[in-house]
C-alpha cells in the first residue's frame, strides 16, 4: 500500500477500526482523519455521509474494509499491489449499499424493475413501515399526498434520486425531497406546471380551447369526417409535441410551449375571423411539423449532446462508437426536418390562399430522399444497440430513466422517440392529401400538391427498395456464415439474396440421391448445400460445426432449360451447361413453396440476370420417362442412408471402447498363413474360400499337381468351377446418358 492515504467513515466497532489501521501502516499506507486533497481510499461499511459525498464529488475510490483484509492475505507476494483496477473492483462500496429503500406508488412492473436495481447495487429493498427504513422513493407522477414512515429520519425523496445515485454514485437527498415537489406544485401557476396535474385537468384545458375556436367562427367540419390525422393535429395547437399522439401519457407543458414557438395569438390577429378548410388542414400540418422538430431537438439536446460531452471525460457513460451508431443517421433528418419548418412559418406568418405549400416539399425532395434510408435501412440495428447499451450498463440506463421522467419526453423512452422518423413520412402524405382534397383546381398550389405527394410516394418506395436490398445483402453474410466451406467470393456488394427451396435430389449428380439439399437462388447464381443431419451429428460439439455443407455453385447463365417433370407435382430438374451438359433432378421437401411459383420465379431471375424479356421460353414441361429420371418415393434410400450411418456410428463407438483395437501379431501370423497354397480365389464364393483355406505348411506338392493335371484333362471339371453369385461380382455403374436426353429436349 506504499502511497495509500486512507480516511474512514461509518465504522463504529472500535477494535476493527484499531485492526484496520495497524493492517494499513504494516504495508505502508497513511491514515489522515478528515478528507483533504491528498486522501487517495475511503473505506466504509456504507453509502452517505459528507466524506462519502466528498469521494465520489473528486472521483475517489471508495472500497470497503475487506479491501484491507484481502491486501493482508497477500502481502507475501512481492509484485501484489493493492491499487491495482482489478483487485480495487472487487471491493468498491456500491451505491446502495448499507440502504434499506421503499418505492411507493409505482406501477407493478416499474416497481419490480426499480427493486431489481437496487438489489443489483447492493440495497435492500423496504416496506413503509419498516422502522429501519432509510429512504422512500415515490413516483411524482402519480402520487399527490405525502407517504408517512414510521421512521421520522426517513428521507421521502422523487424517483429522479433514485437515477442520478446510480449514474453519478451520488445524489444529495436535499435536491429532491418530495415535499419540496408538493410545495412548488401548490405555489406555481397551473400555466407553468401542467405535467404535474392529473390528465383530467388537461381534458378540460381542450374542451375550453375547442370552444374558444367555435366562438371565433373557425368551422371544425361537421359535414365531413376528417381523418384521424387532422383530428389530432387540430389539438396540437397548444404546443405539446405529443398531443398528436396515441399515448394517454403524453401531456402538455408549458416548457414545449416556449422551445416549439407556435405564436398562437399571432394567427388569430393575421388570420381571418372565417378560416377556411385549406387554412385548417395547413395548420394540422404545420403543428404536426412543429412538434416532430420539436421531438428530434429534444432528442439532440437532451440524449445526443450530453452523451458525446460525456465521452470526452473519464467517465463516459458509452464510447464514441456507440454514440455514432445510435446518432449517426439521426442528424440529417433533423437538419432537412429544420429547414422545412422555416419555411411552413414563413407561410404561417403570411398566409394566403395562394402560398405554395406544395412547393416546400419540392424543395427538400432531394434532402428527403438522402436523409431517410439510411436512418430506416439501420433502424433495427440502432434499436439492437440501445438495447444492448441500456440492459449491460446501469449508469446508461439511469441516464435514460433520469431523461424519460422529464417533462420534454412526455414521459417516453429514446426508443419510442427515435421510431419518431419512421412514422413521419406516412403521416406527412395523408397531411397533403387532406390539404389536396381542400385546394380548388384553379389554385396554383393544386398543382404543387399533387407534385409535392407523389414526390413523398417516390421518396417512400425509394426507402423500401433500399431497405429490401439492405437486408438482402444482409442476408447474404448469414448465409454464408451458415455453410462450411462456401466460396468467398458469393459475398459481393452486386449480389442479391431472392429466395430459398429445400429439396430432396433424385440424381447421383451433386451429392447423392435421397441427399436432403438447399437451393439458395440470388440474383446471378444458385448455391447448392447439403443440410447436415442433427441426429448424428450430437456426438461433435454443436458449435464446431455449421447446419449446411456446400456442394456446388452453380451461374444463372449456366442453366439452360428448367424442366418442370409433368408426372410428379413436386419434381423438377436443370439441364446445365458447364464442362458437358449435365441434368439435375429434384424434388421439392417444403410443403408450403408451390413448384410453379418457384420456377417462375427462377425463370424470371434468368432472364433478368441475361438482360432478356422473355421469361418462358427457358421453362419446359417434360414427363419423367422423357428425362429418364426416377421419381419414385426416395424415402425408402434416405432410411437405408440413415440405417448405414447407424451401423457406422456403432462401430465406431464399439472401436472406441474395445480393449482389442488392434490385432495381435498371432492374429496377422495366422491371417498371413491362411492363403491358398496355389491360385487365386477371385473366382470363387466367400463360402467356398472359406471352404478350402488352410494352412500352407500342410499342402502337399503331389495333391497340388494331380488335382492341376486333373482341371487341364476334364472338361466337366472345369463346368464345375464356382462362380460367384451376382451380388459380388465387378459390376459397371450403367448411368443414362445424358446426351440422349439432351437430344430429346
Amino acid at each position: 500500500m506504499r502511497g495509500v492515504v486512507t480516511c474512514f467513515t461509518g465504522i463504529r466497532k472500535k477494535d476493527e477500526l484499531t485492526r484496520l489501521v495497524n493492517l494499513i501502516h504494516s504495508m505502508g499506507g497513511c491514515i489522515r482523519k478528515d478528507m483533504n486533497s491528498k486522501i487517495t481510499h475511503l473505506i466504509c461499511s456504507h453509502s452517505g455521509g459528507d466524506k462519502y459525498q466528498y469521494a465520489k464529488t473528486f472521483r475517489l475510490t471508495v472500497v470497503r474494509p475487506a479491501w484491507v483484509y484481502a491486501a493482508w492475505e497477500r502481502r507475501d507476494e512481492l509484485q501484489f499491489r493493492a491499487t491495482t483496477d482489478d483487485f480495487s473492483r472487487e471491493h468498491k462500496l456500491k451505491a446502495f449499499e448499507g440502504q434499506k429503500i421503499c418505492f411507493f406508488g409505482f406501477p407493478t412492473d416499474e416497481h419490480q424493475h426499480m427493486v431489481d436495481v437496487l438489489l443489483s447495487n447492493g440495497g435492500v429493498p423496504a416496506e413503509l413501515d419498516d422502522p429501519e427504513c432509510s429512504h422512500v422513493v415515490v413516483d411524482e407522477h402519480t402520487t399527490q399526498t405525502k407517504p408517512e414512515p414510521k421512521n421520522h429520519r426517513t428521507h421521502i425523496l422523487k424517483s429522479d434520486w433514485f437515477w442520478y445515485t446510480i449514474q453519478n454514485g451520488y445524489a444529495d437527498e436535499m435536491d429532491y425531497l418530495f415535499g419540496d415537489y408538493l410545495d412548488s406544485i401548490a405555489n406555481t401557476p397551473n400555466t407553468d406546471r401542467r405535467d404535474s396535474l392529473p390528465i383530467s385537468f388537461n381534458k378540460r384545458k381542450r374542451k375550453r380551447f375547442s370552444q374558444r375556436i367555435q366562438f371565433e367562427g373557425t368551422p371544425i367540419g361537421s359535414g365531413k369526417r376528417r381523418s384521424s390525422v387532422s383530428d389530432a393535429g387540430l389539438l396540437s395547437v397548444s404546443g405539446s409535441f405529443f398531443d398528436c399522439t396515441t399515448s394517454p401519457d403524453k401531456l402538455e407543458t408549458g416548457k414545449l410551449h416556449n422551445e416549439v414557438h407556435i405564436e398562437t395569438p399571432a394567427v388569430c390577429e393575421t388570420t381571418p375571423a372565417k378560416k377556411s378548410m385549406r387554412f385548417n388542414h395547413f395548420m394540422d400540418f404545420f403543428s404536426t411539423e412543429s412538434n416532430y422538430v420539436g421531438i428530434l431537438d429534444t432528442i439532440v439536446k437532451l440524449f445526443k449532446n450530453p452523451l458525446e460531452e460525456i465521452a470526452e471525460t473519464n467517465d463516459a457513460l458509452l464510447n464514441k462508437s456507440e454514440i455514432k451508431s445510435i446518432f449517426n443517421n439521426f442528424l440529417p433528418i433533423h437538419e432537412v426536418h429544420q429547414s422545412m419548418l422555416e419555411s411552413l412559418r414563413a407561410i404561417q406568418s403570411k398566409w394566403s390562399e395562394d402560398c405554395l405549400i406544395g412547393d416546400i416539399i419540392l424543395q427538400h425532395r432531394d434532402e428527403l430522399t438522402k436523409a431517410y434510408p439510411p436512418y430506416v435501412n439501420f433502424f433495427e440495428q440502432m434499436k439492437e444497440t440501445l438495447q444492448q447499451c441500456d440492459s449491460q450498463n446501469p449508469r446508461f440506463h439511469a441516464f435514460l430513466k433520469i431523461n424519460q421522467t422529464k417533462p420534454e419526453c412526455g414521459r417516453q423512452s429514446l426508443q419510442d422517440l427515435m421510431i419518431r422518423p419512421v412514422q413521419r413520412l406516412p403521416s406527412i402524405s395523408l397531411l397533403l392529401n387532406d390539404i389536396l382534397k381542400h385546394t380548388n383546381k384553379n389554385n396554383p398550389d393544386y398543382v404543387k400538391l399533387e407534385l409535392a405527394l407523389k414526390s413523398i410516394k417516390e421518396v417512400m418506395m425509394h426507402i423500401n427498395e433500399d431497405k429490401r436490398k439492405t437486408e438482402s445483402r444482409m442476408a447474404i453474410f448469414d448465409i454464408f456464415n451458415d455453410i462450411e466451406g462456401c466460396p468467398p467470393h458469393l459475398v459481393s456488394s452486386n449480389r442479391s439474396f431472392i429466395s430459398k427451396c429445400e429439396v430432396t435430389e433424385l440424381s447421383d449428380n451433386l451429392s447423392g440421391r435421397g441427399d436432403s439439399l438447399m437451393l439458395y437462388l440470388f440474383s446471378d447464381t444458385i448455391e447448392v448445400c447439403k443440410k447436415r443431419s442433427r441426429a448424428f451429428n450430437t456426438a461433435k460439439s454443436p458449435s464446431s460445426t455449421k447446419s449446411h455443407k456446400h456442394v456446388k455453385l452453380i451461374s444463372l447463365n449456366a442453366i439452360r432449360f428448367v424442366i418442370d417433370i409433368t408426372d410428379s407435382p413436386r419434381a423438377f430438374a436443370l439441364l446445365c451447361r458447364q464442362d458437358k451438359e449435365k441434368l439435375y433432378s429434384f424434388t421439392i421437401a417444403d410443403d408450403e413453396t408451390d413448384k410453379v411459383v418457384y420456377l417462375k420465379l427462377l425463370c424470371k431471375q434468368m432472364a433478368e440476370n441475361a438482360c432478356r424479356t422473355d421469361t418462358v421460353s427457358a421453362l419446359l414441361s417434360r414427363t419423367s420417362q422423357e428425362l429418364e429420371v426416377d421419381i419414385s418415393d426416395v424415402n425408402l434410400s434416405t432410411l437405408s442412408k440413415a440405417f448405414k450411418l447407424a451401423a457406422r456410428t456403432r462401430q465406431k463407438v464399439g472401436r472406441a471402447f474395445s480393449f482389442n483395437k488392434t490385432p495381435s501379431k498371432l492374429k496377422r501370423a495366422v491371417s498371413t498363413m491362411m492363403t491358398p497354397p496355389f491360385g487365386s480365389t477371385n473366382s470363387l464364393t466367400p463360402a467356398s474360400q472359406l471352404a478350402q483355406m488352410r494352412l500352407a505348411s500342410c499342402a502337399n506338392i503331389h495333391e497340388a499337381v494331380d488335382e492341376e493335371g486333373n482341371r487341364s484333362s476334364s472338361p466337366s471339371t472345369q463346368s464345375e468351377i464356382l462362380l460367384p453369385p451376382l451380388s459380388v461380382q465387378p459390376m459397371r455403374k450403367n448411368k443414362s446418358s445424358t446426351l440422349g436426353v439432351v437430344g430429346r429436349l
